[in-house]
Formats: C-alpha cells, sequence, structure tokens
C-alpha cells in the first residue's frame, strides 16, 4: 500500500490553548483556521513545523453529545493517527482484510473539502484515520 504519515491527532479540551502551547514551546506553525466538523461531532486545527512533512491535528468535541466527549474525560491526549493514501477505498478495503475493525467507512471530511477519510482499528487499540491524497486548502 501506499501510506504516508499525514498528521497525528491530539484530543484536548481548549483547542485555542493548546494551540497556543504548541506554537509557543514548540515552534508549530498555524496552518488552517478552527474547522467545525459536524459528521465527526468536533472541532480540529492543524498545526506544522517548518519543513516537516507531519501535522498536529488539535481535536475537541462540538458540544456535550460529541462521540468525542467520553476519550476526552479519560484524560484526552493522543487519539489517533491518520495517514494518507492514493486510493482510499483499496487502502480501506485491504485493512479490513488484514483484520482492522471498521469505525467509519470511507465519508466525505469537512476538513479536507473533496476529499474522503476513513476510521480504522487494530487490536493494538490505536485508531487509523485514512485520508484521500491531495492538496491540502488551509
Amino acid at each position: 500500500m501506499d501510506f504516508k504519515l499525514h498528521h497525528i491527532g491530539v484530543l484536548v479540551k481548549d483547542i485555542d490553548k493548546a494551540a497556543f502551547n504548541y506554537v509557543s514551546k514548540f515552534g508549530y506553525e498555524l496552518k488552517s483556521l478552527v474547522i467545525h466538523d459536524p459528521v465527526q461531532t468536533a472541532f480540529v486545527q492543524f498545526l506544522k513545523l517548518e519543513g516537516d512533512g507531519t501535522y498536529v491535528e488539535l481535536i475537541s468535541p462540538d458540544g456535550p453529545e460529541s462521540k468525542l466527549v467520553t476519550a476526552l474525560n479519560k484524560g484526552g491526549g493522543l487519539n489517533h493517527l491518520c495517514y494518507q493514501t492514493d486510493n482510499i477505498e483499496a487502502s480501506y478495503q485491504d485493512l479490513v482484510l488484514q483484520s482492522m475493525f471498521i469505525l467509519q467507512k470511507p465519508v466525505g471530511a469537512v476538513a479536507f473539502p473533496n476529499r474522503q477519510i476513513a476510521w480504522l482499528m487494530g487490536r493494538d487499540g490505536i485508531p487509523i484515520e485514512l485520508v484521500e491524497k491531495g492538496v491540502d486548502l488551509w
């Protein structure tokens, strides 16, 4: 398969505060505004170190009914790894055949206009997001 690490998702209570910490402590640059994704029930923002190819995605629940609230109440932190792939459908099907559990079939994503994402989990319990290869517009 053609996987490339696209971003590391970090679940936080307050995106603005977390972004400030990443910028001031480590020199990250804000690469997007805060984006609301109602399908994922989340607010997200992408940051990146100059010269690095991998983003950090800060994620926060969009309200008390968000599917992320339970994980945040357990402490948040490292939430998932996201891999970019040329063919999301083929990559998704291949990982399912390799016994990864389906969390969400491919669906359009607000943060990646005109691109799809999918969610799976292996026996190690780490959520894996797949995103179709494309240009990040933020």
